[in-house]
């Protein structure tokens, strides 16, 4: 097996049609296992999976050196993009601010290329968007890089419409993250239709609907007391839970009819959703791995593709993506 390769937005980018979300290696998804972590990033390329996607801020940058120390001897085979905007520190949990001022930019750009061991980022995303710092002047900064030399493209995160436009003017956009599943469609009305648009290639997060579309969680005790779900995302939390949980079983159903799992069921239908995407599902583990790539390799009729979303109605989903806290670093603007 091997994935296919797609252009990502109209700048040039070429990366594999799925990629690898490396967040929960390094913190949020309960314990640290860096080397079966590094077995799964080099499993991931010998399988074609070679978009790999971490960020300063998982782990504290900690995933970063996790993720360049593993990749050094195959670096020529990866396209690398990481993250900056999320500004934690390891001595305070509880501080985390979002910034997109100039300055930090390019610290935050050097620090990422150190920690990562390399000379230049292939695709470079504002994590968040910082409200308090005009999207020009964020841009404008991450478009010096570029002409350093230090990153090849520039991408957003959980940007809004008009934040996506104002920024394309500035500099190309190559790619917008924002999360994307059976579960959590909001960037159908206005999101995708703007990308499309503009050229901008589409980078779905959580695709598995982190995990919970899979359906190897089924009660709130599947989580470890030190896995963040239920305090982060409010679908694993209480009678959320179990309301979702019945969603899934309707999942589990149609990809039991079809001879597959639920988990592949699910990102063969974000991939049925355009060639101009590439999601990223997330894992620490060789055996998932093999999973989610296999994925590719399932094509869907639109007939399914249908059944599958009258499956999971919108209207039904119980509880918001994010909590509160996080919710509110979501750029909403006009």
């Amino acid at each position: 097996m091997s994935i296919d390769k797609i252009k990502l937005g109209s700048q040039g980018a070429v990366v594999s049609r799925m990629g690898l979300g490396c967040m929960g290696m390094s913190e949020f998804y309960g314990d640290r296992n860096d080397e079966e972590s590094a077995a799964t990033l080099l499993r991931a390329l010998d399988l074609g999976v070679t978009f790999l996607d971490t960020a300063d801020t998982y782990g504290i940058g900690d995933n970063e050196e996790l993720v360049g120390k593993t990749i050094k001897p195959r670096r020529d085979e990866v396209f690398l993009a990481t993250k900056f905007a999320n500004v934690r520190k390891k001595d305070d949990p509880t501080y985390w601010v979002i910034d997109g001022r100039p300055e930090y930019v390019k610290s935050a750009c050097d620090a990422s290329l150190k920690r990562l061991g390399i000379d230049h980022i292939d695709l470079y995303y504002q994590h968040r968007v910082d409200p308090n710092t005009p999207i020009e002047e964020t841009v404008g900064a991450m478009a010096d890089l570029v002409k350093a030399g230090k990153v090849k493209y520039l991408g957003l995160s959980e940007a809004s419409p008009a934040t996506i436009r104002r920024a394309h003017k500035i500099h190309p956009i190559t790619a917008l993250q924002t999360e994307y599943s059976l579960w959590e469609r909001h960037v159908e009305a206005e999101i995708l239709p703007t990308l499309r648009e503009l050229g901008i290639g589409f980078v779905p997060y959580s695709p598995l609907g982190r995990g919970f579309l899979t359906g190897a969680i089924t009660k709130p005790t599947d989580l470890s007391s030190n896995d963040a779900r239920a305090q982060r995302y409010p679908r694993f939390a209480g009678e959320n839970f179990d309301k979702n949980q019945a969603i899934v079983e309707r999942v589990r159903a149609i990809a039991d009819r079809k001879g597959v799992k639920p988990g592949q069921l699910a990102l063969a239908w974000v991939l049925a959703k355009g060639d101009d995407m590439a999601p990223i599902p997330g894992t620490k583990r060789r055996k998932y791995l093999e999973e989610n790539a296999a994925a590719a390799g399932i094509k869907l009729t639109p007939a399914e593709v249908a059944e599958l979303e009258a499956a999971v109605p919108q209207d039904e989903i119980a509880g918001e993506r994010y909590a509160a806290a996080n919710l509110k670093n979501i750029d909403q603007s006009k």
